[in-house]
């Protein structure tokens, strides 16, 4: 029997399918965060197609590129008969410009859905049905509805030890591996809830400095208002491609940057930016983030810092030892040497609360100010000399005065200045300009700081998407204060910022516990 032609009327000769109807692209500059979203006419043939389906998956072509994009419809004019935008995801993936023509087709099934909805209806996840699920979510087959059912799944304790581990695996493999060559290639990284913790900028220069490579990949903030990558942005660019990030490891012996831009574990970022607006952060997807991207930045040893206190992420020495198991028993499966540290999370560490404020913690210990903030110096002491034992450049017992020594010399300070002059160069954080102090409403003793609400006042500030937002803490717990005393101020960068945060703090009286004495 004869085949058919594939040039024949209505098929396209590449693939052999329909020929969809050409569509011109117009820029309408709608941000839907990473997310590739469609616009097009309700009368147009694919709509009609659809079944004037908003929330449909279609594939989009555009010079031989591809991305599969949720459609949303249009009633009005915004758009002429023959046109079509894109959501700037969508425009950023596909390289398009203005006037470019793309055709649309039907989504092809997305088979690993099954797999998905087996673990909502009480089954457990299977490692191949993980992989094709974490290889469906990197290629971005996944719509935020599919990539919320999918975080929800995994929530709570719905994953066992030996999913957790399958689901470290699926993350790891999906993304570039690096591979730094011999020797121990050091990395430290805190699981969270703490705000102002940011010692990885401060132990990053003095591990570098004891002659140890460091190539630090750090997350953007899930649920906190900074990550290290939004504290390090203010500070030097961080958004390095993997070339990029070669170059300033071997020139510095250490980066700073957003695993983001170097496609390390790239489904754990999928995933993180459908966290965030959840404000979910399970243990299982936690160990899984934090593993995977340890495996792909090419880290043979690795320090996890544990912060434990009621308002902390981890509220209990019992939580602790819970996700310590996990991550020991996920990392030696994977081939890393793990160490936990538990530390102090009864309240928030340093002065400053959101990227630059943070960012103006860090130089000043950096820079030895008399006025530097004493548990963050001490805190990032501690760790990198922990870090330096545990990777051999240090007796027992003998890393934290190696790393008092190369702070207190000055050699950590010019080397976090090179690398962010490696980076892309060095500036200066700058905080919002639109301020408003909280006092103190009796004269008493600060009983305790909420890391969560600080946290969430900082956050509704602007921080971190306006890096120059946040909070500034002016008291510790056990400090004395009169009535009318500055608590904390609050920063942002626009009057409305301001004003909504402040909406929010009006109902949170206790948000510092000021008890009398």
């Amino acid at each position: 029997m004869d085949q058919p032609h594939l040039s024949s009327p209505g098929l396209d000769a590449a693939s052999a399918q329909p020929a969809a109807e050409a569509l011109r692209l117009k820029w309408l500059g709608i941000d839907t965060s990473q997310e590739a979203v469609i616009y097009m006419r309700r009368d147009c043939p694919v709509c009609r197609s659809e079944g004037f389906q908003a929330q449909s998956r279609v594939r989009v072509e555009l010079a031989g590129r591809e991305i599969i994009s949720t459609l949303n419809v249009i009633d009005s004019e915004l758009l002429s008969h023959g046109e079509a935008s894109l959501s700037v995801a969508g425009w950023r993936a596909l390289k398009a410009r203005e006037g470019s023509t793309i055709r649309v087709y039907p989504a092809p099934l997305v088979e690993s859905v099954r797999t998905l909805r087996a673990k909502i209806y009480g089954h457990r996840f299977d490692r191949p049905g993980l992989r094709a699920i974490l290889e469906d979510v990197s290629q971005g087959r996944y719509s935020d509805i599919f990539l919320s059912a999918f975080i929800t799944a995994c929530a709570g304790d719905r994953l066992d030890i030996r999913e957790t581990t399958w689901l470290t695996e699926a993350m790891a493999q999906c993304g570039e591996q690096l591979d730094w060559g011999q020797g121990p290639i050091a990395d430290k990284h805190c699981v969270g809830g703490l705000p102002g913790n940011r010692t990885t900028l401060i132990v990053t220069p003095i591990i570098a400095c004891a002659g140890l490579r460091m190539p630090k990949t750090s997350s953007r903030a899930i649920t906190s208002p900074a990550g290290t990558a939004d504290t390090m942005e203010t500070l030097a660019p961080v958004a390095l491609e993997l070339p990029a990030m070669r170059r300033v490891v071997e020139r510095e012996g250490a980066c700073i940057v957003w695993g983001g831009a170097v496609a390390l574990s790239p489904a754990d970022d999928v995933l993180i930016r459908v966290e965030r607006p959840l404000d979910l952060d399970s243990e299982a997807q936690l160990v899984a983030s934090v593993i995977s991207k340890k495996i792909a930045a090419g880290s043979t040893h690795v320090l996890i810092d544990i912060p434990i206190g009621a308002t902390a992420k981890v509220r209990s020495a019992q939580a602790a030892q819970s996700l310590q198991f996990a991550l020991e028993h996920v990392a030696a499966a994977m081939g890393i040497a793990l160490k936990v540290l538990p530390t102090d999370g009864s309240q928030p560490v340093g002065r400053g609360i959101g990227p630059a404020l943070e960012a103006r913690d860090v130089l000043s210990v950096l820079r030895g100010s008399l006025d530097a903030p004493s548990d963050l110096r001490e805190r990032a002491l501690d760790l990198a000399g922990a870090l330096l034992e545990f990777c051999g450049a240090a007796g027992g017992g003998e890393g934290r005065l190696r790393a008092q020594r190369i702070l207190a010399s000055g050699e950590a300070l010019k080397k976090f200045v090179a690398i962010c002059e490696a980076q892309g160069g060095f500036r200066e954080p700058v905080a919002g300009s639109c301020l408003y102090h909280a006092v103190a409403p009796k004269k008493g003793r600060v009983t305790a700081l909420d890391n969560r609400r600080l946290a969430r006042l900082a956050k509704l500030a602007g921080a971190p998407q306006a890096a120059g937002a946040g909070i500034d803490l002016h008291v510790r717990c056990g400090d004395v204060v009169e009535h009318g005393q500055p608590l904390f101020t609050l920063h942002a960068d626009h009057p409305g910022e301001l004003n909504y945060a402040r909406l929010y703090l009006e109902k949170q009286a206790d948000i510092i516990v000021v008890a009398p004495i």
